[in-house]
């Protein structure tokens, strides 16, 4: 059974990751969904073309759409290359639709990609439900990374001293 899942981990190969979110938002829950891309696209993710930073998505009917998600155009393309900015439809399951539907509609949440990855050769984006967070919350975070810093420098000083 581990055998099975260090193989699935490593199956997985990330392209991007969207830093930026953690930072502006709190992440509840992550969900995995798959993408509906056109050949181009897929090679330009293979290449690591692409920009999560403002992206974001959205249910419509039912459905629901990656949208602000920049994947370049593919140079070595012709005139069927496509547009870098496009709404890419996500693929996942009607209850998850319906789950995440109701979350962003009644508690205010946001559907953030927070990476992308082929998983088993499948493009796939790790989709954050989220809630933003006010500036007073940015600055508690960066305060208490340094705290952690400076903790960490101290331990690492501590033993050194030690070992003279």
């Amino acid at each position: 059974m581990a055998q099975n899942a260090a193989k699935a981990q490593s199956d997985i190969k990330n392209i991007a990751e969207n830093r930026k979110a953690r930072h502006d938002y709190f992440v509840e829950e992550t969900y995995e969904a798959g993408i509906a891309l056109q050949g181009t696209e897929v090679k330009s993710l293979r290449a690591g073309r692409v920009n999560l930073r403002d992206g974001y998505a959205h249910i419509v009917n039912g459905e629901v759409f990656l949208e602000n998600v920049h994947i370049s155009p593919y140079e070595q393309a012709s005139r069927f290359n496509h547009e870098p900015l496009r709404k890419r439809k996500l693929l996942m399951h009607k209850g998850e639709i319906l789950r995440l539907f109701s979350e962003v509609r009644e508690k205010g949440y946001t559907l953030v990609p927070l990476r992308l990855y082929f998983k088993q050769g499948r493009a796939k984006v790790e989709l954050g439900l989220a809630k933003g967070k006010k500036s007073y919350d940015k600055r508690d975070d960066i305060a208490t990374r340094d705290v952690q810093r400076e903790i960490a420098r101290a331990m690492r000083g501590k033993n050194r001293n030690d070992l003279d």
